[in-house]
């Protein structure tokens, strides 16, 4: 029996259908509740998202997109806010529901992306079975970047850019549908505001223009299929060649014009910042997270030895592309993982298939079959919709539902100076703030507009030799005092335990005035 031959209306009544939950719902209900009430904290791992709504709440107070620095004490110099639009979104999520509204936001784009990914799965042909072991394996591999930031947008924009491209080329089991394109350039309208993940959107458009390229290339004139094909084949390379004409235009309008396209190419271009900040490190596979990616990948070659000769150029380009953008830098590995599992499974599904025909498994294959036909019959989504809404009321009230409080959002008082700010916030200790730059983001978010930051995260901003003598500093390398004396720091506030605060500590131009677990804090005794 052929995936969906039965007809939905044979297998539920009508209202069963638009009331009970599929098991998409159920996945996307799961991973919301998870991320939103069990680690809410977990998303706030990265203090960046501090700087990213304060840029938000500055640009709705102003309504202009800064093009100077207004957090550190570098004011004045040059900066591209080229993620206002996210900046914006959730800027405005804080003011009005507190974390609570950031948290959520993050846990309903994060589930919303894992169970469309599944969905497509399904649609793409993929045993449903196969479906749910990908998107787990998946999910757990990208827990590494679960974190409020607005990268986790960028996936949900890969994976409908991969979806266009992909419908639009069509399949044996469904027609091409060329007119998706026309979506691609205001996809990239906004994904250009959003983040720099833009760039994945011409890499798939290039692929898939190179595999339309090779195919156009390969058939021959010689039979009149090969004829009618080739002639679609270069109405698809013409057709894509415009939509990234379109989409690379599309890439311009923002509030940097093409200023922006060149600062973005310096900052990947950078060797040493590549080099030194660690989330594009290649990946560690003695933890958790790597180590599905890393299944993954064993899972993308059994596929491909499955597959054989059948691989198209297109789908062994974006394999290709996958694996080694995901073992080039452990920030990849979501993406990464979401694509190599749309093209995975289908093929995993076929060999499963194929293994189950020769052992004449046909009581499983169709058990299997019935499982997808229902899925496809559920169609209310009532379920999704009516957590989304309950989830949105918790969190505009406090994270409580009536007197239970379920939501309670924050930074983690064990990895964030969480006590050492407000010591300063009750001592009135003014800045400049020294201090490292993954807690920059924090101190922005709690201290700012009263103190500046000398550095944070915002590493394409600070620039090269910059951070050469901010690294300095920190490692506590012959010269490291020259950093605090070239920067105008009156307070020094960095982990207890670095080195920094020990030599600190010694230091005659430096008195500690505050110290816990987490950090220590140190004011300038004399000018310089």
């Amino acid at each position: 029996m052929a995936l969906g031959s039965r007809s939905s209306a044979d297998l539920h009544p009508p209202w069963v259908r638009w009331l009970l939950p599929s098991i998409v719902d159920l996945f996307f209900v799961a991973l919301l509740a998870t991320l939103a009430l069990t680690l809410s904290v977990r998303l706030l791992g990265d203090a960046g998202i501090g700087w990213h709504i304060r840029t938000g709440q500055l640009i709705l107070a102003t309504h202009a997109v800064p093009r100077t620095d207004p957090f550190s004490s570098m004011t004045g110099e040059a900066w591209f806010a080229w993620e206002w639009l996210y900046d914006v979104v959730i800027g405005w999520l804080e003011k009005t529901a507190g974390l609570n509204g950031v948290v959520l936001f993050t846990a309903l784009i994060i589930a919303a992306v894992f169970s469309w990914t599944f969905r497509l799965l399904l649609r793409r042909g993929t045993n449903i079975f196969v479906a749910l072991i990908l998107v787990l394996l998946a999910a757990s591999a990208s827990m590494i970047h679960f974190l409020a930031r607005p990268h986790v947008v960028s996936w949900l924009f890969g994976v409908a850019w991969f979806w266009v491209l992909e419908a639009s080329d069509g399949r044996p089991a469904q027609p091409s549908r060329p007119r998706l394109l026309s979506m691609l350039p205001p996809l990239m309208l906004m994904w250009v505001n959003v983040h720099g993940g833009f760039l994945l959107g011409f890499v798939l458009l290039a692929i898939y223009w190179c595999g339309a390229v090779w195919r156009w290339f390969r058939l021959k004139e010689n039979r009149f299929g090969d004829v009618l094909r080739k002639i679609q084949a270069g109405r698809r390379v013409r057709i894509l060649t415009v939509a990234g004409i379109l989409s690379g235009a599309a890439t311009l309008v923002n509030p940097y014009g093409y200023k922006l396209d060149v600062h973005i190419f310096r900052y990947l271009s950078n060797r040493f910042l590549m080099d030194n900040i660690d989330e594009f490190q290649s990946p560690n596979f003695h933890y958790v997270a790597q180590k599905c990616f890393a299944g993954l990948l064993l899972l993308t070659l059994l596929a491909l030895v499955a597959k054989r000769r059948e691989v198209s150029a297109t789908h062994g380009l974006i394999v290709l592309f996958a694996a080694y953008s995901g073992l080039y830098a452990s920030r990849n590995i979501p993406v990464s993982s979401l694509l190599l599992m749309l093209v995975i499974g289908p093929w995993l599904s076929d060999a499963m298939e194929r293994l189950a025909e020769k052992r004449q498994a046909h009581v499983s294959t169709k058990f299997v079959q019935r499982m997808e036909a229902i899925e496809f019959s559920l169609r209310g989504h009532l379920w999704p919709i009516a957590v989304t809404v309950l989830a949105c009321w918790i969190a505009v009230h406090g994270g409580k539902l009536g007197a239970t409080p379920l939501m309670d959002a924050h930074f983690s008082a064990k990895r964030f100076p969480v006590a050492a700010v407000d010591y300063l916030q009750q001592h009135h200790v003014s800045g400049p703030l020294a201090s490292t730059d993954y807690w920059g983001g924090y101190l922005i978010y709690r201290l700012y507009p009263r103190v500046r930051v000398v550095v944070d995260d915002r590493h394409d901003f600070y620039g090269e030799e910059y951070l050469k003598s901010y690294l300095k500093m920190v490692h506590v390398e012959p010269g490291w005092e020259g950093f605090l004396r070239q920067h105008p720091a009156q307070c020094v506030l960095v982990p207890v335990d670095s080195a920094l605060a020990n030599i600190l500590a010694e230091a005659p131009e430096w008195r500690a005035i505050y110290s816990d677990d987490v950090a220590a804090v140190f004011l300038r005794t004399r000018s310089h």
